[in-house]
């Protein structure tokens, strides 16, 4: 589970790294909105802890921006901000959770559970024994743990659920992507030509016309 801390307190940010890291995590780091945003797009996170005032990009901007492009990776916000009108923005803004300093480490590990626990993050697929954990962006293959990107796992995890059946990318795109942002058919099959490099086996059959088809047993 990765969990991606911003939190410009240092202090405070190492007592609850290594909290987190006690209690079984992957966490990174960071003190600064802008690097924080910078990870966001490049990495796999399964959950956001965000402070709000940290320097250059604020964690209400950071949670905006992010929801606006379809990014929903569950997100709690921890600050000293105590106000009804700030406990209201961040729930608008699109926080699963918001959690006022100073708090106890144990009711952030609760509170963090219970997110895992409603967005089923723990929830495996299996096919010819590789398990599939979609919330999370993970496979396991033998002994290997494969991070993919976010879209790329709602991309395999419709087909999954699906195989067997002729997938248009029109069908993707109206099943996975509800915002502003569709993406072009293009993008689409760069997404399954990723996709396709992680597995021995290709299990994306191509049919001319009409879509791909997910093999599996």
């Amino acid at each position: 589970m990765n969990i991606l801390l911003l939190e410009d307190d240092i202090i405070l940010q190492e007592i609850i790294e290594e909290f987190l890291i006690e209690s079984g995590y992957d966490v990174d780091c960071y003190y600064d909105g802008e690097k924080a945003l910078d990870a966001i797009g490049s990495n796999s996170y399964d959950i956001l802890l965000l402070d709000v005032n940290v320097p250059n990009i604020s964690g209400f901007e950071i949670l905006s921006y992010i929801r606006d492009i379809g990014n929903t990776t569950p997100a709690i916000y921890i600050t000293s901000l105590n106000s009804i009108d700030d406990l209201q923005k961040g729930f608008d803004i699109g926080a699963d959770d918001y959690l006022r300093k100073p708090f106890e480490l144990q009711e952030l590990y609760i509170r963090i559970n219970h997110i895992i626990k409603i967005h089923c993050l723990q929830e495996e697929i299996e096919f010819d024994n590789i398990k599939f954990v979609p919330k999370a962006h993970q496979l396991f293959i033998e002994n290997n743990i494969i991070e993919i990107r976010q879209k790329e796992a709602q991309v395999l995890e419709y087909f999954v659920r699906n195989k067997g059946k002729i997938i248009s990318c029109n069908e993707l795109i109206e099943n996975i992507w509800n915002d502003d942002n569709t993406p072009t058919q293009a993008t689409i099959r760069t997404y399954i030509k990723n996709l396709r490099k992680v597995f021995d086996k290709d299990y994306f059959e191509n049919i001319k016309g009409e879509g791909y088809r997910f093999n599996s047993l």
